[in-house]
């Protein structure tokens, strides 16, 4: 009976620990939401047609170096070269490349742009692999293309930074569509007289949207489960997530797929860690640091509406390795830079955004795992604190819920990149299913990050694609 008793307190004690937690972490996303809705605001008011005309005539924007890692991208490399190279934008390159790939990537480049091979006339400012040749097109003068020796997506983001002309670069992944006009957009701060040493962009999935000539032609909510709650987790990431930080100065993300720094601070800080596998949360955080250690008043903000659609998994083992990779990435990052913790010296971001993600990303899903073994134990034993472990699962679970509620009601009212009820009813359908299953697996997947952390594992793991549905024209054979 006396077993029974402490086991029973104990759980209740478990239990009232863990809501806390619960309640604490969800309570801040809903002070992010709180915070995003002024920011959203102000940038819808601004993102019409007029202000992009203004942007596309406008003297202040500098030109910007495009940066495109890519590797084994045999089958869509000429496309993704092309869908940038088109990019609306008074003056900007495209620096492509190709990280060792092993199969026919640079030769397709070469045949499909006339690429003459040029002396090596970069300076080498951060150190790469080797270099293996520097190519030119001679049919597109924007067109600069790298052939190295791999040494994996930081490697190559910093051989693209050695051979970018400009004082401005953004980075993307080489298999994401970027609209037509994000460019213009993601430059936004420069005509309102932002000196920005980093500025972040909206993703969104793409899964189930058809695709023309490496744009997003129609975009839809894939009816599947798994991109379909996806879709629902990046609008609520990005919505009000990345808008919310950016109220209080804090962000630590500007995704790798979509991203604009200034070139001369990613020099000095060494370029791109290329011995981490979440190599963009690493460079903001060093970028926070070297801006407050020199004085710098350049900023990093994050501007919602240039828009970049990119592939979500589609099966639950890659999934599982993305959401591992992030994870173990975080956990890295945030031990790596631990003396920014509650440190005065880095502001808000020392004093709010470092203990958000280090006692709170970090930890949530430890906490998460412990709050449903004991809700699943007060079950098994019939614990009088029932109440406090359903108050768990309503905490994680209704909060989460409501969250992605405002995150899709915030895209009804502001960008409407999905214009159909039908499009909008699964996005509420999949803001429901998320808590059932969804949100568990990626729970178990982050947990299996701190094992392979802390065995100094620094794979990438597969990430297999399905590939873009086609646009009709394309299916039928016009576009080659």
């Amino acid at each position: 009976m006396t077993a029974g008793l402490a086991l029973h307190a104990a759980l209740r004690a478990a239990t009232a620990l863990i809501v806390l937690f619960m309640l604490a972490l969800n309570s801040f996303y809903a002070l992010l939401l709180i915070l995003s809705i002024p920011e959203l605001l102000r940038h819808w008011r601004i993102a019409d047609d007029v202000n992009l005309r203004l942007l596309r005539a406008a003297d202040v924007i500098p030109p910007l170096s495009v940066l495109v890692p890519t590797y084994n991208e045999e089958s869509s490399i000429v496309a993704s070269a092309l869908s940038f190279l088109s990019l609306e934008y008074p003056r900007h390159e495209v620096v492509l490349v190709n990280d060792g790939s092993t199969d026919g990537t640079m030769q397709r480049l070469i045949d499909a742009y006339a690429l003459v091979e040029v002396p090596a006339a970069y300076p080498a400012v951060v150190r790469t692999a080797a270099v293996n040749a520097y190519y030119r097109s001679t049919v597109h003068a924007k067109l600069v293309c790298v052939d190295k020796v791999n040494g994996g997506k930081g490697d190559a983001l910093n051989a693209a930074l050695n051979a970018a002309r400009y004082p401005y670069v953004v980075a993307v992944d080489a298999d994401t569509f970027i609209e037509r006009d994000a460019l213009l957009r993601i430059a936004r701060p420069f005509l309102l007289g932002e000196r920005v040493a980093g500025v972040g962009a909206t993703i969104r999935v793409s899964n189930g949207s058809t695709v023309e000539h490496g744009r997003v032609a129609d975009a839809h909510v894939d009816r599947r489960w798994l991109p379909g709650i996806q879709t629902v987790e990046y609008l609520r990431a990005f919505l009000f997530g990345r808008l919310g930080w950016n109220r209080l100065g804090g962000g630590l993300i500007i995704s790798g797929a979509f991203g604009l720094f200034k070139r001369q601070h990613v020099q000095d800080i060494g370029g791109y860690n290329a011995g981490t596998v979440t190599e963009d949360l690493d460079l903001v955080v060093r970028l926070h640091k070297h801006l407050r250690d020199s004085g710098s008043s350049d900023i990093l903000t994050f501007v919602p509406d240039p828009v970049a659609w990119t592939e979500a998994p589609v099966t639950v083992a890659v999934l599982g390795t993305q959401r591992e990779r992030w994870h173990r990435g975080l956990i890295a990052t945030v031990v790596k830079h631990r003396d920014m913790l509650f440190n005065p010296r880095y502001g808000v971001v020392g004093l709010v955004a470092f203990p958000f993600y280090m006692l709170g990303e970090v930890l949530a899903p430890v906490v998460e795992a412990l709050g449903y073994l004991v809700v699943v134990t007060s079950l098994l034993v019939r614990a009088s604190g029932d109440s406090a472990a359903f108050a768990f699962l309503g905490v994680s679970m209704g909060f989460a819920f409501l969250l992605s509620l405002w995150a899709v009601v915030l895209e009804g009212i502001s960008f409407r990149r999905y214009t159909t009820r039908n499009d909008v009813f699964k996005l509420l359908w999949f803001s429901v299913l998320e808590s059932f299953g969804y949100r568990q697996l990626t729970v178990l997947f982050r947990l299996r990050a701190f094992p392979r952390y802390l065995r100094g594992d620094l794979r990438w793991g597969l990430m297999p694609r399905e590939g873009p549905l086609p646009h009709k024209a394309e299916a039928a054979g016009v576009a080659s």
